[in-house]
């Protein structure tokens, strides 16, 4: 079947900078779509003409009635990274598109810095949070973060000093590709251009300073690296308990009784584009998970309110599940079981007798394994050390086979 929308990339050089087969498809198409900037460097077409609407979905749906004709979207650089081919492509049928990118804003960037894109970050803060990027700072990072408009160099910089990261190499890559380009370059902590082109990216190369909050994303973060309450999966059992978990790029997770959010926040930090739902009944924790997913970078993790058994039928189904509170609560093991998508995991950690004959009774009935985990820490006693030990947790995990 032959494609009848098609998405292509066009960078700052315009029409003269499109490849003969995009100008050729763009001189036959009966629709071209696209933003302002991007239909002014066209010149005269048969096709109609169409801008974007806000929200992007009324344009999808006027779209959706021109199938059959030929329709040409127009998008940024490569429209499949960050950009709008992503959004089209999870309306579309991958039979109806073809893609023609150009060179996106990213490999220009990376170009002009002489930086090897696999050694690199690339992020965006165009329709996501900046604290977003507090995820990715670690001493001699670098990252290439494209920008909302001309004020996020700014917003960057003051969020880089305030975080420890102020002596930051930044460097403001405007209107790339085009006659128009340009380079602002600075310090974090000494940046003064309060706006710049809003076409703009910015290559970061991260120094940490006084004050500068070094966190791996690896499993397993000290436990003041959260705001809680008391109620916090300890850092050695999130570790195992991650590792069972297994987060792996794009998958969602269910923290049911996330306490302070610790194992959501977690997960989202170990894999690329993973996502979370974290499930809390008490107000003041809901709290703590939005100040924690806020101060460890995943501003995206979304936060249900409320009693998990009245709520999970109501979430899309995850691909792995952790249990840490409300066990005894309802028939949340079961609800969980048949919510979880085939491959999934589910753990569950409890503590208390009651909670270890629910496990007991799971194993039995589903199958998996049950783990007890036993920790101790040194602690002063007068001149001497001892061990100080916690609670045992009683681990039930079991994959889902299907």
């Amino acid at each position: 079947m032959t494609a009848w929308l098609t998405i292509i990339g066009i960078g700052e050089d315009g029409w003269e900078g499109l490849a003969p087969i995009a100008r050729s498809v763009v001189e036959d198409a009966d629709w071209i779509v696209g933003g302002e900037r991007h239909l002014a460097f066209l010149p005269d077409m048969k096709g109609q003409q169409i801008q974007w609407e806000s929200p992007f979905k009324k344009s999808f749906d006027r779209i959706k009635e021109l199938e059959g004709e030929k329709v040409v979207v127009l998008a940024t650089g490569n429209p499949m990274w960050f950009g709008v081919g992503a959004s089209l492509k999870r309306a579309f049928p991958e039979f109806d598109m073809r893609i023609i990118p150009a060179s996106s804003a990213y490999s220009l960037a990376a170009a002009r810095m002489n930086w090897s894109i696999p050694d690199i970050e690339c992020l965006t803060v165009h329709s996501r949070p900046l604290d977003s990027v507090r995820a990715f700072l670690r001493p001699d990072a670098r990252l290439i973060i494209l920008s909302r408009d001309g004020c996020t160099p700014s917003q960057l910089s003051a969020f880089l000093t305030n975080s420890g990261y102020g002596g930051s190499e930044m460097t403001v890559l405007s209107q790339l590709g085009g006659p128009a380009e340009a380079r602002i370059e600075g310090t974090a902590e000494s940046w003064r251009n309060d706006t710049v082109s809003d076409l703009n990216i910015i290559a970061l190369h991260c120094i940490a300073g006084e004050g500068a909050v070094v966190l791996g994303r690896t499993p397993g973060l000290p436990d003041d690296a959260f705001v809680h309450d008391g109620q916090l999966t300890k850092r050695e059992v999130r570790a195992v308990t991650l590792s069972v978990l297994q987060p792996m790029p794009g998958q969602l997770l269910w923290d049911v009784g996330a306490g302070c959010g610790s194992v959501a926040i977690e997960w989202m930090r170990a894999a690329a584009n993973t996502r979370a739902v974290a499930i809390e009944n008490n107000a003041r924790r809901c709290e703590l998970i939005e100040e924690n997913a806020l101060a460890l970078g995943v501003p995206e993790l979304e936060l249900v309110k409320g009693e998990a058994t009245a709520l999970l039928s109501n979430l899309k189904s995850p691909d792995a599940v952790y249990i840490g509170g409300g066990l005894t609560s309802g028939n949340l093991i079961a609800t969980c079981w048949n919510s979880l998508n085939p491959y999934g995991r589910l753990v569950v950690n409890a503590v208390t007798f009651e909670g270890e004959r629910l496990l007991a009774e799971a194993m039995e009935e589903y199958g998996g394994e049950l783990v007890r985990i036993e920790i101790s820490r040194n602690q002063s006693m007068g001149r001497f050390q001892g061990w100080q030990p916690f609670k045992p947790v009683t681990q039930w995990r079991i994959n889902k086979i299907e």
